[in-house]
């Protein structure tokens, strides 16, 4: 039987070559196309599609679907450095949606759009006979050439990552019901962190001209980080030590240190993951201290390919594949 092609290797044979007109779109190679729209104003457009029992649980509440939906694209927004404007959206529903849960999908997204100065500008609802599919395709605006992309990474940047990571892995473990040694009150925090991510829209512009790569942590920190390795001709060292973690990701670590790899690699913490030249440890210091974000430097780009990760003493750790990859990881993730 044929080897199945993974996602990316889909986007690279088949999918490349329908944008190869289209510069805003990069070679399909990063997480939003950035089109011109005049008067000096790029359009960053990106698209997500939430899948249920592969992003999100059957019983999940149906005003946090809708959330996560949304702010997952702001995530991607955030990362280019652009501010969000409107979006579309494509609902495909289940047998097993009623009006209510329609009602509360709604409203979810009513308490974002006042959250983050968002609107809907359009889209599309069918039925399915399942799964639930949802689909947002999100727009925001930076000035012209100023996108932040993968690839703009340099030999010895430091790599920066902001708030906390593995919230989102150990989070889907707690909302699924499994035991991470917590108390109830820290599960429900891991819980709510993988139910309703945080998109970084506030610090993402002020990253323009601050950083020289970016993007947001969705697949996993290793996998995603080996992305703008990829992109930028580089390779890039952290050390494990350094990873920003919440006090329940400490504790869990304490308890299970073989989660280690799940917090290293399991995503959904839609944190921003940046390089910057070492010129900018002080503006990146302030700039954390103005829009109330931590901001942690974990590691460096090295000439090379590849991420190692390093343990206290220096020893490469093994990290597997490093990220969530669909077709041939049919879990949730």
């Amino acid at each position: 039987m044929p080897r199945r092609l993974d996602e990316f290797e889909i986007i690279a044979r088949h999918f490349k070559p329908l944008a190869a007109k289209c510069e805003g779109a990069m070679g399909l190679s990063d997480d939003a196309a950035a089109l011109r729209v005049g008067a000096g104003r790029e359009l960053v457009v990106t698209a997500d599609a939430l899948v249920e029992g592969v992003h999100f649980l059957s019983n999940d509440p149906p005003d946090l679907i809708a959330r996560k939906m949304l702010r997952v694209n702001l995530s991607d927004l955030a990362a280019k450095g652009a501010t969000p404007t409107v979006y579309l959206m494509t609902l495909a529903l289940g047998p097993a949606v009623d009006e209510s849960w329609i009602a509360s999908f709604a409203n979810g997204l009513a308490k974002d759009q006042d959250e983050f100065g968002v609107s809907l500008a359009g889209g599309d609802t069918t039925a399915t006979p399942g799964p639930t599919t949802l689909s947002v395709t999100a727009m925001g605006e930076v000035a012209q050439g100023r996108t932040l992309r993968r690839g703009g990474a340099r030999d010895g940047d430091g790599i920066w990552v902001s708030g906390t990571i593995g919230d989102g892995a150990l989070g889907l473990a707690a909302a699924r019901g499994e035991s991470l040694g917590l108390d109830a009150d820290a599960e429900r925090l891991l819980a709510d962190r993988y139910r309703l991510p945080r998109p970084r829209v506030t610090l993402g512009p002020r990253l323009v001209g601050v950083a020289h790569a970016a993007m947001d942590v969705s697949d996993g920190l290793v996998g995603d980080l080996r992305h703008i390795c990829d992109a930028s001709g580089l390779g890039a060292e952290i050390e494990a030590a350094r990873v920003p973690l919440s006090a329940a990701a400490r504790v869990v670590l304490m308890h299970a240190p073989e989660r280690l790899r799940d917090i290293l690699t399991g995503g959904d913490d839609y944190e921003i993951l940046f390089t910057a030249p070492v010129s900018q440890d002080g503006a990146l210091t302030a700039l954390a201290k103005e829009t109330g974000t931590a901001l942690t430097h974990i590691g460096t780009m090295v000439a090379g390919g590849g991420v190692t990760v390093r343990d206290a003493a220096g020893r490469a750790l093994e990290t597997g594949h490093g990220g969530y990859r669909h077709f041939g990881a049919p879990t949730i993730r």
